[in-house]
């Protein structure tokens, strides 16, 4: 009879050996044999437990989505106010998981292969449309919603874009923190330009 909590378990380990090995190797590379071994596990367990090693990358990507999520919510309380969450967000972007190689290069080729597999597509589309919806939510409050589109549109770009420019070039943690103030920096400038 199976332990109670051990599915959980070794289903979260699986997931870190897949971001691990395709750190190494890269999403294409990334074999189920190579995931398993990883793991410390039989290759079976993967068809046992995700049914797939699509479906396990899947969970993979949800399993970084939602940490990226929970970074957020986790500082959000009734008391903050829109333009502390807009920084929150930033913060949530630029946390230290976002940071660490093995989620870089694991976002990376998620990234690159979503231009090719409809659901890790789909799961990208999910992300864009969050962190829009998260920034509009926070600019809507400071601005009319046009302005707040916009902004919302614009603060994404520049979130993104600095992080893909630290990550390529292999920056460290001064860097990251400069990238994130440069994104905080843009914001408020955003805020005094659209606020009412």
């Amino acid at each position: 009879m199976p332990k109670v909590g051990i599915e959980p378990m070794r289903r979260q380990q699986l997931i870190d050996a897949t971001i691990e090995v395709i750190a190494d190797v890269g999403l294409r590379g990334a074999t189920i044999n190579l995931i398993s071994r990883r793991a410390g596990m039989s290759s079976g367990i993967i068809s046992h437990y995700f049914g797939s090693k699509q479906a396990l990358i899947e969970a993979t990507v949800r399993y970084l989505l939602t940490g990226l999520k929970h970074a957020l919510i986790e500082r959000v309380s009734p008391t903050t106010t829109p333009e502390q969450r807009l920084m929150l967000i930033i913060e949530a972007n630029f946390a230290r998981l976002q940071q660490l190689s093995d989620t870089t290069k694991t976002w990376l080729s998620f990234w690159a292969q979503s231009m090719h597999d409809v659901e890790l597509h789909r799961l990208q589309n999910v992300n864009s449309k969050r962190l829009l919806s998260n920034l509009a939510s926070s600019f809507k409050k400071l601005m009319g919603d046009d302005d707040a589109k916009l902004a919302a549109q614009l603060c994404a770009a520049m979130i993104d874009g600095l992080w893909l420019r630290a990550v390529l070039s292999k920056s460290d943690q001064d860097q990251f923190n400069h990238s994130e103030q440069l994104a905080k920096n843009y914001v408020s400038s955003l805020i005094k330009l659209y606020g009412a």
